[in-house]
């Protein structure tokens, strides 16, 4: 039976810290889930739609990883595509401590669900969407925060066929 993990998070963007938590996923699991969610309490860059897109181009040649996106609970949305554990990235003690008060609630809701955080590596701890977003409002250069040939720009506003 595959182990599959499911990896969620609003990713507007999806960073380079978020792409080196899956590539570790991957060392650990024979199957990433990539679930994006909506949070309403964040001013997003970009619709759910253009965030699943951007994730599925990334991977588009990695048959272990899926994208999807959802809008329920997060371990409903694990037991909807089989996974059995929750992977989180954590770059620093705030991300600890927040992570750590959302495993504990999710063990209470969700007790066959494991929760299992990745470190994020040194060289990727500063990078965060928000902070992506905040130099792009200002007209800076984003690249090198953003996966490897990924072009922002081609997915903001761009029309939903």
């Amino acid at each position: 039976m595959a182990k599959i993990a499911l990896f969620a998070g609003s990713f507007d963007p999806f960073t380079r810290g978020h792409e080196v938590v899956v590539e570790m996923a991957l060392r650990l699991f024979d199957e990433v889930v990539i679930g994006v969610g909506e949070n309403v309490a964040k001013q997003s860059l970009l619709s759910v739609e253009a965030r699943c897109r951007l994730i599925a181009d990334i991977y588009k040649n990695n048959n272990r990883v899926r994208v999807k996106s959802y809008s329920t609970l997060t371990g409903d949305f694990a037991r909807e595509v089989g996974a059995t554990v929750l992977v989180r990235g954590v770059r620093n003690t705030v991300d600890f401590e927040f992570e750590r008060t959302i495993e504990a609630t999710n063990r209470e809701l969700f007790p066959e669900l494991t929760t299992v955080l990745i470190s994020t590596p040194a060289e990727y701890m500063h990078i965060s969407s928000s902070m992506v977003r905040e130099l792009l409002a200002f007209g800076r250069d984003i690249k090198e925060y953003l996966p490897q040939n990924i072009k922002i720009e081609n997915y903001i506003n761009r029309v939903e066929s």
